[in-house]
């Protein structure tokens, strides 16, 4: 029989304590269906295992001593250990598959996994990855050969469309190869609560809260309340001309006569 999604109100993640063993000073952070909050910070502050924490529904279990409930309970069991009902998909930055799989028998496998009756997702999936990434990619493909940006992007799609997933996961979503504002349109058009991990200045301005890591700790939980628009508007727009350049080049082609014409 399928199974019909989790019904997820509210993952809420209760305070843990910083690499010093000092604890973290924030009461609660709750994440909500369309929430999209992003995770910045130095490097090795923490921001990995953040959400790591929120994937295996830490509960004073983990290095950073954090508890994370779902719907304001600790979470049952079939919930944490059961595939086809686990409400989370986490797509880090390793992304190289190691199963010498098709891409159709490797989104197979995850149909039957997931207890899902309609072969249709598998071609929903790919449509919905080439949305995502400009080397396009057919089923015919192996999983070993797709470069990261494909795996990323065919991670994602599967992620909105076979795991139907309420919660997304994602470590450093801008690599090469993604249309990240594609990704970003898609998942909010989809109402997934996103967590992402970024050093992307356009990601996090588009995301509704920034937590701020530090020491292994959350120091501050930004909420812009479009205070931030107006320069997310430029930012953007320089994004954007930035990606249609380098597509260009990706492309093969001059872009000398485009720049002296400006």
């Amino acid at each position: 029989m399928p199974v019909e999604p989790v019904e997820i109100k509210t993952i809420t993640v209760l305070p843990g304590k910083a690499k010093d063993g000092s604890r973290e000073l924030f009461a609660e952070i709750a994440i909500r269906a369309g929430d999209l909050v992003s995770i910045v910070g130095p490097t090795g502050s923490g921001k990995t295992a953040f959400i790591n924490d929120i994937e295996v529904f830490s509960s004073g279990d983990t290095v950073t001593g954090r508890t994370v409930l779902v719907n304001g309970e600790v979470p049952p069991d079939e919930m944490v250990r059961d595939p086809a009902k686990k409400p989370i998909a986490l797509i880090t930055q390793n992304t190289k598959c190691l199963a010498d799989l098709t891409v159709q028998e490797f989104l197979e496998m995850h149909v039957k996994a997931r207890k899902i009756a309609d072969d249709s997702r598998m071609e929903k999936t790919i449509g919905l990855a080439n949305r995502f990434t400009g080397e396009k990619i057919n089923g015919t493909m192996r999983m070993t050969s797709l470069s990261g940006g494909q795996t990323r992007s065919l991670l994602i799609a599967d992620a909105i469309t076979v795991s139907s997933a309420p919660i997304i996961l994602l470590d450093e979503v801008e690599s090469g190869g993604i249309f990240k504002d594609t990704v970003i349109s898609s998942l909010k058009e989809n109402n997934k609560a996103v967590i992402f991990v970024t050093h992307d200045p356009v990601l996090a301005l588009l995301s509704d809260r920034r937590i701020v890591m530090r020491n292994g700790a959350v120091e501050k939980v930004l909420e812009p309340d479009g205070r931030e628009k107006e320069f997310l508007s430029r930012m953007t727009w320089m994004d954007s001309e930035i990606s249609r350049v380098r597509e260009k080049i990706r492309a093969g082609e001059l872009i000398e006569d485009e720049v002296q014409g400006q």
